[in-house]
């Protein structure tokens, strides 16, 4: 039976996927199993190349936590988890370890700047006059400019730069540090502020926060592309005295992974 399509209203569904090789049970395969799984893998890869949606990005993870990662991308549910078997269908059984999985979608952050923000930001910051030439102008490269932020958030074409750095987070709920019980206005100007830090980062990070309340154990998973771990590490630690971390920020695991091809895995991993 074919399931019909499982799609969001608006963007696409994410899986990370974080394991490890049974290193015994895979070198007691023969060689020639090993050298098709191998080619099975690589053949996967090459099935979804990307730059969007459906893909699947490949990576090597530094610090034990895992060997290899796997970032999933699809506009359909079924279709996403078809690739999650059709992943670990490429490796003989007891060869697969999964250390963490973690499932989410993309979303347009709640507190999305909206006309009547742009017009604010011309009058108050700019000095534009309403109805003038120079302040229709300037609206109009707002609009395009968030409008393709917009859509890039919900189908993202993430980089291939050689780090990428992955960890899952929420917002805490404890006393007068509750989150949730503070109003609209208070995390919008909030969240202002933790975005112009992220914005500091334009083309030495690259940010992709994906949704998982009410879909994963976390609510948020963050995903930073960079080139430089340097860069990782010092965004992660200014964000740390930002309001919105310092106070309200819980954080998971953090992954450290080097972007590679299927295909070079197994040299990097001395599997062969």
């Amino acid at each position: 039976m074919s399931i019909q399509p499982i799609k969001l209203k608006q963007g696409i569904h994410l899986m990370h996927l974080f394991y490890k090789v049974n290193r015994a049970a895979w070198w007691n395969l023969e060689g020639a199993r090993r050298k098709r799984t191998m080619h099975n893998l690589e053949q996967f890869q090459s099935l979804f190349p990307g730059p969007s949606h459906p893909r699947v990005s490949p990576y090597a993870n530094v610090g034990g936590k895992a060997d290899f990662a796997f970032i999933l991308y699809h506009e359909d549910l079924a279709k996403l988890g078809e690739m999650h078997h059709e992943l670990e269908a490429c490796f003989p059984p007891e060869t697969l370890q999964s250390v963490y999985t973690y499932l989410s979608v993309t979303e347009l952050p709640e507190y999305v700047t909206t006309d009547e923000d742009m017009k604010n930001m011309l009058v108050t910051q700019e000095k534009l006059t309403p109805g003038t030439e120079d302040y229709d102008r300037r609206f109009a490269e707002l609009k395009e400019r968030f409008s393709k932020y917009e859509h890039y958030r919900l189908y993202p074409e993430m980089q291939d730069w050689e780090i990428m750095c992955f960890y899952p987070m929420l917002k805490r709920r404890s006393g007068d540090d509750n989150w949730y019980s503070l109003d609209f206005p208070t995390r919008k100007r909030l969240m202002a502020g933790h975005a112009r830090v992220g914005r500091t980062y334009a083309g030495r990070v690259s940010q992709l926060i994906t949704g998982s309340t009410g879909i994963d154990d976390w609510e948020w998973g963050v995903t930073l592309i960079a080139k430089h771990l340097d860069d990782i590490k010092e965004i992660v630690y200014e964000m740390r005295f930002d309001e919105v971390s310092a106070r309200f920020g819980e954080f998971g695991p953090f992954y450290i992974n080097l972007r590679m091809d299927a295909k070079d895995l197994w040299d990097h991993l001395k599997l062969h």
